[in-house]
């Protein structure tokens, strides 16, 4: 019996659709799972009908913001290569953040997230960074509620746009995404290999 979607201790034990609902969004995959049915079960309802990118969006706002973020910057890694000449700024930023969520990196994330250059993928790295607490950004922002769905697309957005650099093992490289994704919810630090979430059980 496979254990992938056991042990979630980071994601909240609250209803899946609860979850979507706040984030203003829903799955694209019609489930027979009812309404206050947790999202372990959804990730494997999902899984059984091979709906991959529904079980990354559902990922994506059932994380923590920050583990959220993390996930999105080792997405962003990959579509920059093992060896870049220079790491981009708001990625640099929201890594930062991740490690050490102060209002200073999160001003940083703010920043780099205003005057990246609009070919810059990473920006959705700061963006999550930026909106993980819930506002629009720190000091006159910080009373003004982000979008309900800020993090959720900003994360969804850097692995799919890592996805689609990868057209050739597209598939396998989602299943990479997840399995990354559930190592976080787990409390690991997601640097995980493709199928390694079917073979590990995490230990409570």
């Amino acid at each position: 019996m496979s254990t992938r979607f056991e042990n979630l201790k980071k994601i909240p034990p609250e209803p899946a659709a609860r979850m979507l609902a706040m984030a203003n969004t829903k799955l694209q995959t019609p489930v027979s799972a009812p309404a206050s049915a947790p999202v372990d079960v959804v990730f494997g309802e999902l899984e059984k009908k091979a709906a991959q990118i529904d079980i990354l969006r559902l990922l994506a706002v059932a994380l923590p913001p920050r583990e959220a973020t993390w996930w999105a910057c080792l997405a962003a890694r990959d579509l920059i290569g093992e060896e870049p000449k220079a790491v981009p700024i708001p990625l640099a930023c929201a890594e930062r953040w991740v490690f050490k969520p102060t209002e200073e990196n999160r001003i940083a994330a703010r920043d780099a997230f205003e005057t990246a250059d609009m070919d810059d993928d990473t920006t959705f790295c700061a963006m999550a960074a930026l909106y993980a607490d819930g506002t629009l950004g720190p000091g006159d922002m910080n009373d003004t509620p982000a979008p309900p769905n800020g993090v959720g697309a900003a994360v969804l957005a850097m692995n799919m746009i890592a996805a689609r650099a990868r057209a050739d093992t597209f598939k396998s490289y989602l299943d990479l995404l997840i399995d990354r994704g559930l190592d976080i919810a787990r409390g690991g630090n997601g640097r995980v290999t493709a199928g390694q979430g079917e073979q590990v059980k995490a230990k409570g």
